[in-house]
């Protein structure tokens, strides 16, 4: 295991596997300027991928991205696909426009960073699906299902980061009613604790599925970010309500990270795209570069399977991997 940790830079863990980035193709999704997942694609970027493809909703926020990683490597081909994780039609047509783009062949590494945090009114996505489950989780759900052509054509070594949060210890994911009794059972942290433990139990499925392939699914938890676009609009005041709801939910205290800056947050999520040691290992939590057990609700394999064809039936389609 790395001697990596709680202190490890997004720098310090690309320097170490640069032959599992060279000529590689990474999609990641969310990378709006000053976000985890766009520290993610200029670190990237310093070790010469063939191709970056960057996943989100508003160009304008992404062009500075694009423009930070030709900066850094200027022969990385960058390609922009727009796509609005919380409606499924925007996710059908970036998928639809990924298939058919000829100069990618395969994708590598999925990095599923995007989501939103701390949603105070409870809002339900156009399918009705509440907002931060849809974004989070059944979003990311279809969208790699859908390019997953893409990334069976990598093969053996490939590998999809699904980033998710110690906020999973807020409370698991309330498989027979994710909707929050419309409404009327919904509160903002409920609903982020809900989508980062499903983050968790995806990764556990799809490495499930995809075992014979030597394809994994892991789960990195970037640690406490103040600086991105997830919480900069937040007052630290407004975390002290998560103890009392983790409490009625799990029957346990929650404590917050130290916080970190962005760019030791992007080591976390690096490791689980690069690091060798977890090769062999998939449906692993990651936390401070390091695996890590999270609560039982997010490591138990009937509750993953069970979000699987949850998931599925939010989406209209089956997926038989």
């Amino acid at each position: 295991m790395s001697p990596f940790g709680f202190h490890t830079t997004g720098d310090e863990v690309v320097s170490a596997w640069p032959e599992h980035i060279k000529g590689r193709t990474f999609l990641i999704t969310g990378p709006s300027n000053k976000s985890l997942a766009a520290g993610a694609a200029v670190d990237l970027a310093k070790k010469a991928p063939e191709h970056i493809i960057l996943v989100g909703r508003n160009k304008a926020k992404i062009d500075p991205v694009v423009e930070q990683v030709k900066s850094v490597d200027a022969g990385v081909k960058v390609t922009f696909v727009q796509c609005d994780l919380s409606d499924q039609d925007s996710v059908r047509r970036a998928a639809g426009e990924i298939n058919s783009n000829g100069d990618i062949k395969k994708i590598d590494v999925v990095i599923n960073c995007a989501g939103v945090m701390n949603v105070q009114k409870y809002t339900l996505d156009k399918h009705g699906i509440e907002m931060t489950f849809s974004a989070c989780h059944v979003g990311h759900f279809l969208l790699t299902n859908l390019i997953m052509p893409k990334i069976l054509a990598a093969g053996k070594g490939a590998r999809i980061v699904n980033v998710t949060s110690l906020g999973h210890r807020i409370g698991p994911v309330r498989l027979d009613d994710h909707n929050f009794s419309g409404g009327a059972a919904y509160d903002p942290w409920s609903a982020y604790g809900q989508a980062k433990t499903a983050n968790i139990l995806f990764s556990l499925e799809l490495s499930r599925r995809l075992a014979d392939r030597g394809i994994i699914s892991n789960a990195p938890h970037p640690g406490s970010i103040a600086e991105t676009g997830l919480a900069s609009h937040m007052e630290m005041s407004e975390f002290d309500a998560i103890s009392p709801i983790a409490i009625r939910n799990t029957g346990r205290d929650f404590q917050i990270d130290a916080f970190k800056s962005i760019e030791q947050g992007v080591s976390s999520i690096l490791a689980a795209a690069l690091d060798p040691a977890f090769e062999d290992k998939g449906g692993i939590y990651i936390r401070n570069c390091q695996p890590e057990t999270p609560y039982e609700y997010a490591a138990d394999p009937e509750a993953a399977r069970r979000l699987w064809t949850l998931s599925e039936e939010l989406v209209g389609q089956k997926f038989d991997l």
